[in-house]
């Protein structure tokens, strides 16, 4: 008895989660369908879940996103790994001083809580509508949570592991691979996820407000055309690709510290 209580709770921890992302869903799909079919909303304002389908489809099959896509994944890119390399380096530089985590940390948590979105018009007029102004702003906004965790990730490293390893003869090179590292990494790559989310994020949100081309922008112009169910069909297809980057970022994350 005991031995099937531990294999349904095994299961349950396995399989539950997913079943319940699942219902939750089904249950979006479900309460969408009758709005259109039942409750007599506008299928010009909420086109069935069916168009929709049909165009997503249509959209897969001629491969019109391509471009689109390419683009937003090259500023993502861009963006997330300049603002990774930054703000780790920056971040670490700052860990090494009791006096810059003081000066620096509430100063970089003050600016992170600034809808830095707002000042997008300034980076539109600096760099221009095309990628370059998604880029700036994917670093900006995501920098921030890059560098703080890395900040608390090495600041708060166990004063006695490091005492320990000087008394043995570490050098500063063994120091940082072998004490700093494997301590630091968990939050560092939780604020890593943390940022890549927010670098997505904002370049999608860009790309809808100033932008001569991405998926952003591809949605916006079908908004404007009130080519509603192919708009939705786009909305679907960055949910699909978020979530695929999410997931992979998070799968790269746990890796990592179970590795730890």
């Amino acid at each position: 008895m005991t031995a099937q209580s531990g294999a349904r709770r095994k299961w349950l921890d396995r399989y539950g989660s997913r079943l319940v992302q699942v219902a939750f869903v089904a249950a979006i799909l479900l309460l969408w369908h009758l709005a259109t079919t039942r409750w007599g909303v506008n299928k010009i304002l909420l086109p069935s879940p069916l168009s929709v389908w049909q165009q997503f489809v249509d959209v897969i099959r001629k491969g019109e996103f391509l471009a689109d896509l390419q683009i937003t994944l090259m500023e993502l890119a861009v963006a997330f790994v300049v603002a990774t390399v930054s703000g780790t380096v920056v971040g670490y530089v700052i860990s090494r001083s009791p006096y810059l985590i003081k000066v620096f940390e509430p100063l970089f948590a003050g600016i992170y809580s600034i809808p830095i979105i707002l000042f997008l018009p300034l980076y539109v007029l600096f760099f221009g509508l095309g990628p370059a102004s998604k880029i700036a702003l994917g670093i900006t906004m995501s920098f921030f949570p890059v560098v703080l965790s890395t900040i608390a990730g090495f600041g708060n490293v166990d004063r006695v592991l490091v005492t320990a390893a000087k008394s043995m003869g570490a050098s500063d090179w063994q120091l940082f691979r072998h004490v700093l590292v494997p301590a630091a990494l968990p939050v560092v790559l939780s604020g890593l996820r943390m940022g890549f989310t927010i670098a997505l994020l904002s370049i999608i949100g860009s790309e809808t407000i100033a932008s001569l081309a991405g998926l952003g922008h591809r949605i916006v112009n079908l908004a404007e055309n009130m080519d509603m169910a192919r708009m939705f069909a786009y909305i679907v297809f960055v949910i699909i690709i978020a979530v695929f980057l999410n997931t992979a970022v998070s799968a790269l994350d746990a890796r990592g510290k179970r590795q730890r």
